[in-house]
């Protein structure tokens, strides 16, 4: 059974997203099987099915987005861990 899957901070998606529209290669950083793995790919596209967000890369690979720990030098912790939206 695979961990649940925990929405990351908006503006780290934005980040995502630029990189994506940019169509680059850059460095990235994921976790897999309980460890970091250091990679360098283009992102393709990136989707959500069944509440789960995830990335395809250049080279096939699918990554879910709350397993990404950098993307070209930008690290998730440097943001909040979620998207706070708060009802006025």
């Amino acid at each position: 059974m695979s961990r649940p899957y925990v929405p990351i901070n908006c503006e780290f998606h934005d980040v995502l997203e630029t990189v994506a529209v940019q169509r680059r290669t850059v460095p990235m950083v994921i976790e897999e099987d309980g460890s970091e793995h250091a990679l360098h790919a283009r992102i393709v596209d990136i989707t959500a099915h069944d509440g789960v967000e995830t990335m395809r890369l250049d080279d096939g690979r699918i990554v879910r987005l709350d397993a990404i720990v950098s993307v070209d030098g930008v690290h998730r912790d440097a943001f909040p861990p979620t998207c706070e939206i708060s009802s006025l």
